[in-house]
């Protein structure tokens, strides 16, 4: 970016609406470019066979078996939807203080990456890394006496993102916001052979009143003791995630994330702006959940404010987006 001032003509000579005169116009000086390959398809998935539960708080998003997720990941390839990310909920008879259903094999995340995989190779697959599903407590670290151990928790990280790879996961997202887990995470896959499997880090992810819907989707939100104000970041913060970031890039991050989304448009842009770096921006549960109800009620146009919040987010400088609107979004750009 630059700090020389625009150049700038003056009216009659310079009419600024001239170039917006025609759509062809529009559309020949548009700035910002949307597409398909933008658009990362965030999924849930439950145990079963031939199942799916609607998620109250996110209308129009369901919970899969693994079953119906595969199918469901065959129209995200159909969509050219370039990759797709996949929450589990987990049995709450499986959660546990050790949340050791996270280093299971035959997990549920595990079970449905293999079942895809075989069916849609050509999808990409991004797995969560964080303990929030699978631990009795609901946070993303292994708590003792109320406190969130660091290190302890990155060693369990390190062992999930290992059965995450040897499932055939593509990239591996951690999201638990846990001090030094990248490159613990580089160089445990490296370590196994894993040296082409991708990290996107949740860089900059901020302790959020937007998740609600999510943890009800997954299920954590009701296992949840206290906050997670102790290792997500400060709404306030600015250039607490530039330093995030830059330690995470350090450590081996192929990718980084912002998430929420548009309340932190400004992080998205500075992040984007410093290090030039491939950014992601996460519309979370609550993000959507806000398009929906305001469009049933009638207040919004759907469909115009989904394609205006997606570009938003290129405008501020993300390279893709998870967004629950990604197989809508997808359907309205291969018509435009």
């Amino acid at each position: 970016m630059t700090n020389k001032p625009p150049i700038t003509g003056e009216f009659p000579l310079t009419r600024m609406r001239r170039n917006r005169a025609d759509d062809w116009s529009r559309r020949l000086i548009s700035e910002s470019r949307l597409s398909v390959d933008d658009l990362i398809w965030p999924m849930f998935v439950i145990e079963g066979e031939n199942k799916s539960e609607p998620v109250s708080s996110m209308p129009g998003v369901e919970r899969l078996s693994v079953d119906r997720l595969v199918a469901q990941a065959g129209e995200a390839e159909a969509l050219g939807i370039p990759a797709i990310a996949i929450f589990p909920n987990t049995d709450a008879k499986l959660k546990t203080s050790d949340a050791k259903e996270a280093v299971n094999p035959d997990n549920l995340v595990c079970r449905a990456v293999r079942a895809i995989k075989e069916k849609h190779s050509g999808v990409g697959i991004i797995c969560d890394v964080a303990l929030d599903p699978y631990n009795s407590d609901g946070h993303d670290g292994l708590v003792r006496d109320g406190k969130i151990l660091n290190d302890e928790t990155v060693e369990v990280l390190c062992q999930q993102s290992i059965m995450q790879a040897r499932a055939g996961c593509d990239i591996i997202a951690p999201s638990d916001m846990m001090d030094g887990r990248i490159k613990a995470i580089r160089e445990a896959l490296d370590g196994e052979g894993f040296q082409h499997v991708r990290i996107v880090s949740y860089a900059a992810k901020y302790a959020s009143a937007f998740y609600g819907p999510f943890r009800d989707a997954v299920g954590s939100g009701g296992a949840l003791k206290g906050d997670k104000k102790t290792y997500q970041m400060d709404s306030a913060n600015t250039d607490e995630a530039l330093r995030e970031v830059a330690m995470d890039i350090r450590e081996g991050a192929d990718m980084v994330m912002v998430k929420p989304g548009m309340p932190y448009l400004d992080i998205i842009h500075r992040i984007k702006d410093t290090f030039a770096m491939p950014t992601l921006a996460f519309q979370v549960s609550g993000e959507y959940a806000m398009v929906q109800a305001a469009s049933a009620n009638g207040w919004l146009d759907h469909d115009a404010v989904m394609m205006e919040s997606l570009m938003a987010f290129k405008r501020a400088g993300a390279d893709a987006v998870l967004t629950y609107f990604a197989p809508k979004a997808a359907r309205l750009l291969q018509n435009t």
